[in-house]
């Protein structure tokens, strides 16, 4: 062959034609992880992107090949051939990308994505070269050729394999992603410059591009750089943003999945004191029924109420109410086992679910528990008040199927202990149910008649002990139940106490006796004070003062005609705070009268500061009241002690002659009971009761 033109190179050039073919094979292989973990649309775009980055890539690094050649002519590049160059670039590109973002590529799809890789490489390069428009045309010599075209084959197909495991190992991915650009970099490069060992220029050829329009070398570098660095910056940018919003979008979706364990966590706990809730509760105890079964085990479930908390709700406020649950809920954990169960199913009501192996076993667990449980109830805000607690038991198996049962039969046990007394415990038996089923419709019933207007008031008279004078009258309530009759107090009193209901019947109660008052004022009747029986719920709220003041007003009451009674023991409860109340409650004009003195537990240091205003000696002293008797000595101390402080004395249950000429004889200075006369409704209550004249001595029982 004869000598033809010498080519040289430019070495800056042919480096930077490395460069820029590992940097575009760089920013193709970032598009391959968003191209498969965007949806259709997004992964189109992405594919689109990627290889117009790569294409672009790989045509730049030719023509930065192209200007790093020196020929003894003038060069030019004819720009349909060389965007002809450019789309088949581009389209070698796209499809390596495709095929790497494959769920599954097989190896004869492997092998033939890379001989079409390679050979589309090879094509970009001729056609490329093809742009010179060279005069005569360029003659390849064949081995160089052939080389050409092997080298771009093999080493486009080993940076498909690398660039699709790339994709299975995140840990080392920048790593293997370097690697990947480099070898497919030396694909590039390796071909476009064996391709340039092939071309011979025969001595005299001219390049027809550079007598023509054809773009010279200085425009082709300018293109090959805006194109190239704006192309390929932009993919770079979009893969980095697209990263960073994929990073934002992860810590995003950690934080909504914490959002959502929180939110489960709340739903499935108690928000107050971190206990399981009833449902989750329930999930658990279906749990253990089923554990149970397997393996033959035996375990009780406690229901756990606390007897008198809304009293402490309604005298210390919420926040205090709260503190003790807390406390309570400790308590619970601290004397659980591993493997038992505490939950809180909500207000003051509690479960535990603990292994048994007998029932005996679950009795004393019960009892200890009431123990531990006994600290914990006591209100720090006042040591004298503490708060005790019911306890129902259910065992597993005998007492129910599934976690449903076995919580209201536990809860049939408590109210079944509440009942009895509370401060207790008891084991589940089928017969409490029909007793607890009565309390509940008496409760429900309860309710309605404070609505339906079923609730009536009895009084009984009082009298001057030395003249038989009308010294007031005792309001007692009574329930006119359609269906049981006259209900008494003792059988509905303490359940409007455990329900809540006692403040509204207290309040109607002395609403309704300041009005009959001042109808028997209208009417001439001389009742000079009408007595009305307080709970210790309404002495410990906040709003018994006010209540009785309006009350007082609206009916027209003058001081000390409304008389409040409380007994001994509700005022050593909590004697400070009663002294206040009452000293409060004096001030608006309320007489205070002091119940079933000498039952309880009064201390007369107190006494001295209890704004009383009477002495009430209870009942069962004066029925056991004989001449010489002990009784007798104490009833006359009660007196003499009244006497002493300047207070009236009022005896009730006179129910003789004898028992009323003893105490006149004593100097007693009011007497009630059936002697004197029976608690009656104002319709059926004689009119000397309402004269100055006690109604005639008939010694009636009753």
């Amino acid at each position: 062959m004869e000598s033809g033109l010498i080519a040289t190179y430019v070495p800056e050039l042919v480096a930077t034609s490395f460069v820029v073919a590992v940097v575009a094979s760089y920013a193709a292989l970032k598009t391959t992880g968003r191209i498969r973990a965007s949806d259709p649309v997004a992964r189109r775009w992405w594919l689109a992107g990627g290889a117009l980055a790569m294409g672009i890539g790989v045509w730049s690094m030719h023509f930065i090949g192209m200007l790093a050649l020196r020929l003894p002519i003038r060069l030019g590049y004819d720009i349909g051939i060389t965007l002809l160059s450019l789309l088949m670039a581009v389209a070698a590109s796209g499809y390596a990308l495709w095929l790497v973002t494959r769920d599954h590529v097989t190896r004869l799809r492997m092998v033939s994505g890379a001989v079409v890789m390679g050979l589309g490489i090879a094509a970009m390069h001729y056609v490329g070269m093809a742009a010179m428009r060279m005069d005569p045309a360029i003659i390849y010599r064949p081995l160089w050729f052939s080389a050409s075209l092997l080298i771009a084959i093999v080493a486009a197909g080993a940076a498909l394999a690398i660039a699709y495991r790339l994709r299975d190992n995140a840990h080392h991915e920048r790593l293997h992603r370097l690697l990947a650009a480099g070898v497919m970099g030396v694909a590039i490069v390796g071909m476009h410059y064996t391709g340039m060992a092939a071309a011979y220029f025969p001595a005299g050829s001219i390049c027809s591009a550079a007598l023509r329009d054809g773009l010279s070398p200085d425009s082709l570098a300018w293109l090959v750089v805006v194109v190239n660095t704006a192309v390929l910056g932009t993919a770079i940018g979009a893969s980095a943003l697209d990263r960073l919003l994929h990073e934002r979008t992860a810590r995003l979706s950690d934080s909504l999945q914490l959002a959502n364990r929180q939110l489960t966590h709340l739903a499935m706990h108690d928000a107050l004191t971190g206990l399981p809730n009833r449902m989750m509760l329930t999930d658990q105890l279906q749990e253990r029924i089923l554990r149970a079964q397997l393996a033959g085990e035996r375990f009780a479930l406690l229901f756990i109420d606390l007897d008198g908390f809304k009293g402490v709700n309604d005298a210390f406020g919420h926040h205090v109410g709260d503190a003790l649950l807390v406390r309570v809920a400790d308590t619970l954990r601290r004397v659980a086992s591993a493997d038992d169960t505490v939950a809180r199913l909500g207000g003051d009501e509690f479960v535990m679910v603990t292994r048994v192996t007998e029932v005996g076993e679950a009795t004393a667990r019960g009892e200890r528990l009431l123990a531990a449980l006994v600290e914990s109830t006591r209100l720090k805000e006042n040591d004298d008040v503490a708060v005790s607690a019911s306890i129902g038991i259910a065992q597993y198996p005998g007492d129910g199927e599934d976690a449903q049962a076995m919580i209201a039969h536990a809860d049939v046990a408590m109210y079944y202990i509440k009942q009895a007394g509370r401060n207790g415990l008891a084991l589940y038996a089928p017969s409490m149910g029909e007793e607890v089923q009565g309390q509940l419709q008496l409760t429900y019933e309860l309710r309605k008649a404070l609505e339906r207007g079923q609730l009536v008031l009895h009084y009984q008279p009082q009298v001057r002990a030395l003249d038989n004078g009308m010294a007031g009258m005792e309001a007692l309530v009574r329930w006119q139940h359609p269906r049981l009759g006259l209900v008494m107090p003792d059988r509905f009193i303490a359940l409007a106490e455990r329900v809540g209901l006692i403040v509204d019947l207290g309040q109607w109660v002395l609403d309704e006796a300041c009005r009959q008052w001042a109808v028997w004022r209208r009417a001439g009747a001389r009742v000079p004070t009408v007595s009305v029986n307080l709970s210790p719920v309404q002495v410990r709220g906040d709003c018994l003062v006010a209540q009785v003041a309006s009350a007082m007003r609206r009916h027209g009451l003058p001081p000390g005609a409304l008389t409040l009674e409380i007994t001994e023991s509700m005022a050593m409860l909590e004697p400070e705070r009663t002294v206040a109340v009452l000293t409060q409650l004096e001030a608006v004009g309320a007489r205070i009268s002091l119940d079933d003195f000498g039952t309880g537990y009064c201390s007369l240091s107190y006494l001295a500061y209890l704004p009383a205003h009477e002495l009430k000696i209870d009942r069962q002293f004066v029925r056991q009241m004989t001449t010489g008797s002990r009784h007798a000595a104490i009833v006359q101390s009660v007196v003499m002690l009244g006497q002493q402080l300047g207070l009236d004395v009022v005896a009730e249950g006179v129910e003789t002659p004898e028992q009323k000429q003893m105490l006149v004889a004593m100097g007693c200075s009011r007497l009630q009971g059936y002697y004197i006369g029976k608690p009656r409704a104002v319709e059926d209550m004689p009119a000397q009761v309402l004269q100055a004249q006690p109604p005639a001595a008939s010694g009636t029982h009753g």
